[in-house]
Formats: C-alpha cells, structure tokens, sequence
C-alpha cells in the first residue's frame, strides 16, 4: 500500500530514505554524504544515489501530490523548489540544519512573440534567474552549504567553504554561507566578471581573491586548497551541488502537469548543469512519474567550445583547450569537470551540442529581449543554438521547446550598455536601440516621435 501523507504533505509512515556518495566508474565504491572527499580512489568523480527501491513504495501520483501541496507553501523547508523534493535530494537531513532562501519554484515565460519570430508555436523560456542570487547557483548551493551546516554541527572539522567562480557561484555560496554562518572564500579570474557579479559575495562578507588568472587557473587553486588544507570545496565536481540543480528538470515537467517538453536547450561551461538535469528527469522516468526522455540540446560559446569538438567527432576522446574570451563569461571554461557525466548524459538523451560565435549571443540576445526578455549572455548561447537548430528543421515548428535561462540579465548591464552604444568590439549591435537625446521642446520631441515610430514600422 502506497504511504498516506500527513497535512505538510510528508509521507507519514517515515520510510527511512537513504543517499550515499557513489563512484562513477566504480558502482560498489561507496561512501556517506558527510564524506569530505570529491572523487573515488581511481580518480573518477562521486556522484550522489538514492535507494530508489525505498522511494519507489510511494506511487507516482502520490509523490506528485505531495509535491504539488508543498510548493509555494509557508512549512518549512518544503516550500522551496529544492526542499520541496527533499526525499529525493537530501532524505537524511535534520530540518534544522537546512539553509534555504525559498528558491526554485521560477516561472516559465511563453515566449509567444519571440517563438513565432523563429517560426516555433510552443516556446518557454524556464527563467532560472529569478532567484535569490540571481541565478540557478541557488539550487545546488542550498543543498551543499546545509550539508556543510549538518557537518559541522556534528563535528566535521570544516575551516570555510571555497568555490573557483566567474561569478553566480561565488554570489550562490556567498550568501548561503553568510546565511549559515560559515566563512566563505571565493577565487575569482581578476577583471573577467561583472560589478553586479563582482559585489555579490563582497556584500555578503565572503573572501574574494581576484587571481591573475582564467577560471581554469582558480579552479586548479582551490582544489589545493580543498585537498590541503581543511576548506570544502563548492565546486560542480562536489555532487551534492548536482542534487539540487536536477530539481529544475523536475520542476518544469512539473510546471507542464507532467508533461514532458520536447526538447530542452541549456548552455553549458563546467557541465554540471548538463548532467544535473538529466539526473532529475532520470528520477522521474525510474519512479514512474514520466514515460518519455526529451532530447537536450547543450549550447556553448565558440570560444570556449570542448564539449562541442568532442560532439562533432562522436564523443570519441576529449581533449581541454584554452578557453578564449568571450561574452558569457560563466562558461568560458576550456577544461569542465563535468564532461564525463555530461557525454554520458547527452548520450542517453539523444543530445545535441551546437556553439554560438560571439557576435551570435549578442545579437541573440538582444532580439529576444525586444521580445519582452532581458538575457544574461550565457542565455543568449542558447539562444543563438536554438536559433541554429531550428533553423536546420532539427526542431519542428509545434515542438515544445524550453531554453534554461541561467541567470538575471541585471547582471550584465553593462555589457547591454555597450551593445546599444554599438560599444561591444566586433559584435554588429545590429539592432542597437540608444535613448535619443533632445531638447526640452514640444515640437521637436513630437517630430522624432513620428520618426521613430516610423522607423520601427519599417523595421517591422
């Protein structure tokens, strides 16, 4: 008989739901989540399992109403979108020990206008960065700073938490830290993120080293110092992040009465993401929840493309490369923890990986944001492959596309600035809209009114 579950929607006979750190490569390499170590003795990364076996004696539709009757509730912490789905997250935390700013739970935008223009009658936008720190860092950061949390409290000799960032994760773990009151400390590549994405962790207290470096630099520094010297490390490569990223894939489908999207289009740097969300979908499809697998689409700058040349010679090898600059500068990454768990993940998906030329995301961007959206650039990667994709027939005109949109766009004011000053070195600024400056008068106001007015006609 399936559980019964009581008025905050918790399964009321209180199966004992377990999780453990497991190898990769190695299945019978197992370990506790309180473990502080990030890879199996043969080098291959953890990943976090569940007994599936023990969630499966709750039904499908039963796990649907309890996630139905927490969200947007007022109990902690199951109102979140993370801890909503805590037993098939975090099952063994004390409550108490969670450290939650309610995220998840984001809309789904239609992008009726911006679809058509494309020639798709079913297009969303899953907006990911309406969250607390602004971008989807939130969802797995809440799950590794609570751990941290437990940890402590029971003993764990944990000096601060560390993460290497170009930007939304050192703002995620700044202030969940801050939250918790642990000591963050954040490696950042100096001058190659936004003020907005700069002053977060600043605010929140955390230690920000800006390093004369690129993100590949930073990361290969903190993993000395996670190996060395008592610091947990909040990097992707720590799964526990993965736990809460896969939500959104479970959340979307959610958000379609559980119906699965045909396709789902996500940019993709260190390449967590891109595993994370076909874990979630993976849980829903071995609970019974859904019966179908949608096709991902993985999107990257071409200047900083690894996964992309590994796509175009079949997954066969994978080489890292110098990440060159580029616009979205969260995934300018040239050697991603993540890719073994992201082929993987892309082959059982039946995935795609498409890049996008500088010059692609921006004016991407800004033709989605005429449409009513206001893009990070890492979303106008995602855009521009979708518009690539589309274009080829690959996706269908009534398909159900939805593109994850990362992060807030008011992170990046000042690269939208520069776009429509025309500012932006080598990038078209074809559709640039600057304010137009005028004099204090009536008739000269109302003369380049109707001008532009009609200038937008014809452009229509």
């Amino acid at each position: 008989m399936d559980d019964k579950a009581d008025s905050q929607g918790t399964p009321d006979s209180k199966p004992k739901y377990k999780a453990w750190f497991q190898s990769i490569a190695d299945k019978t390499e197992r370990g506790p989540l309180d473990d502080l170590s990030y890879r199996a003795s043969d080098g291959a990364l953890l990943e976090v399992r569940h007994d599936i076996d023990e969630l499966r004696k709750t039904s499908a539709d039963e796990w649907k109403r309890i996630f139905k009757q927490r969200s947007h509730s007022t109990d902690w912490p199951y109102a979140s979108g993370v801890w909503g789905k805590k037993e098939w997250v975090l099952p063994g935390i004390d409550n108490a020990h969670v450290v939650s700013m309610y995220e998840g739970n984001t809309n789904l935008f239609w992008a009726d206008r911006y679809g058509r223009q494309l020639g798709l009658k079913d297009l969303w936008i899953k907006q990911c960065g309406n969250t607390h720190t602004g971008s989807f860092k939130d969802l797995g950061m809440t799950v590794l700073v609570s751990q941290v949390k437990e940890m402590i409290a029971k003993g764990k000799d944990i000096q601060a938490v560390a993460c290497a960032s170009t930007g939304d994760t050192s703002a995620a773990l700044a202030a969940y830290a801050a939250a918790a009151g642990v000591p963050a400390i954040v490696f950042l590549p100096k001058g190659k993120v936004s003020i907005a994405q700069l002053i977060q962790p600043v605010a929140n207290g955390a230690i920000v080293f800006a390093l004369d470096t690129d993100f590949d630099g930073c990361m290969k520094i903190v993993r000395h110092v996670a190996e060395n010297d008592g610091v947990y490390l909040a990097n992707s490569m720590n799964s526990l992040r993965i736990e809460g990223q896969k939500t959104v894939g479970i959340e979307i489908v959610q958000q379609f009465d559980w119906n699965v999207p045909d396709w789902l289009v996500i940019p993709g740097g260190n390449l967590g993401n891109v595993s994370a969300l076909a874990k979630g979908l993976d849980m829903m499809i071995d609970l019974g929840l859904i019966q179908r697998r949608p096709r991902i689409v993985c999107a990257q700058a071409e200047a900083a493309n690894p996964l992309y040349q590994s796509y175009q010679r079949g997954f066969k090898g994978f080489e890292p490369i110098a990440a060159g600059p580029t616009l979205a500068t969260a995934i300018q990454i040239g050697n991603p923890v993540s890719i073994d768990k992201a082929i993987d993940a892309l082959k059982r998906y039946d995935g795609i990986v498409e890049q996008a030329t500088e010059n692609e995301i921006a004016e991407s961007c800004a033709r989605a944001d005429r449409t009513g959206l206001f893009n990070c650039p890492h979303t106008g990667v995602a855009l521009a492959a979708l518009e690539k994709i589309v274009a080829r027939g690959e996706i269908k005109k009534n398909d159900r596309v939805v593109v994850l949109s990362t992060a807030h766009g008011l992170k990046f004011v000042e690269q939208k600035v520069s776009y429509h000053r025309k500012e932006l070195e080598g990038i078209d600024s074809a559709i640039a809209n600057p304010p137009v400056e005028l004099a204090a008068d009536y008739q000269v106001v109302r003369d380049e009114m109707f001008r532009q007015l009609e200038l937008r006609d014809k452009a229509v």
